[in-house]
């Protein structure tokens, strides 16, 4: 059952304050409805020999971490926070069950390099045209590797910030809006943060919106794309140029370790 404005604001100070675990279970329960909403957005195929409860559980889980570790007392938004989350864990549960083939892993790969290699010679990002040409391959090809990429979500700001898989995996939204993730140390997670926000706000106007509306406003790369007037494909090139620009300027940074 849904909680009205003054009682949920109660039951985070019972749970926050006091550690009540009715409190934290009706937290839960009020905002379950993000888990669903996440899933069904995230992801709308789903892989052979899935089912769409597997990706509720995985949800569920982000949902409850996202409750436990939140600071209500700071500026953030819970909704933002938890989507995140949420959205993370059903990427791991994914990944985990390794349902992107061997073959796709191995060209996406490619396309990463190949992009980086020609943003560092030409000074700037690669069109389709010289991406396919540099590969080998049609322009058509690029563009649904690119679609691809987006989809499983196999280069993300959380695959650059990598780390230790499991529990010490850090989540950039956690390192952003959380100012306690901290995944090795006090000095190193502030440095981390530091070098990532201002890596972000260099980044050109249109690939910033496209991090600020994927990683926390939660829209898809097909929402996105009506926001800015452009197709799909071109959504996922601007967030694979923007993620590459990251990784770029946090090894030149230096002291930074990126995957």
């Amino acid at each position: 059952m849904a909680l009205s404005p003054e009682q949920l604001r109660r039951a985070w100070e019972d749970f926050k304050v006091y550690k009540n675990p009715n409190a934290r279970v009706e937290i839960i329960n009020h905002y379950s409805y993000l888990v669903k909403i996440t899933a069904g957005r995230l992801v709308t195929s789903l892989p052979g020999g899935m089912d769409r409860e597997d990706l509720i559980g995985a949800g569920v889980v982000g949902l409850v971490k996202s409750v436990d570790q939140f600071d209500p007392t700071r500026d953030v938004k819970f909704e933002t926070y938890a989507i995140a989350l949420i959205r993370g864990a059903i990427l791991e549960m994914l990944r985990d069950e390794d349902w992107v083939p061997r073959s796709i892993r191995e060209k996406l790969k490619l396309l990463d390099r190949t992009i980086m290699q020609l943003e560092t010679a030409l000074g700037r990002p690669a069109t389709e045209l010289e991406i396919a040409e540099k590969m080998g391959v049609s322009v058509q090809e690029i563009n649904e590797l690119l679609v691809r990429m987006g989809r499983t979500n196999v280069y993300s700001l959380d695959d650059i910030l990598g780390g230790n898989d499991g529990e010490d995996h850090i989540h950039f939204v956690e390192l952003i809006v959380d100012e306690n993730a901290n995944p090795s140390g006090e000095l190193e997670g502030r440095e981390l943060r530091r070098v990532l926000t201002l890596g972000v706000d260099k980044l050109p106007e249109r690939e910033r919106l496209v991090v600020a509306l994927y990683y926390f406003e939660g829209l898809t790369f097909k929402e996105i794309g009506k926001v800015l007037g452009v197709s799909e494909s071109r959504v996922y090139q601007l967030h694979t140029q923007a993620m590459t620009r990251l990784r770029n300027f946090m090894r030149q940074e230096g002291g930074v370790q990126v995957h």
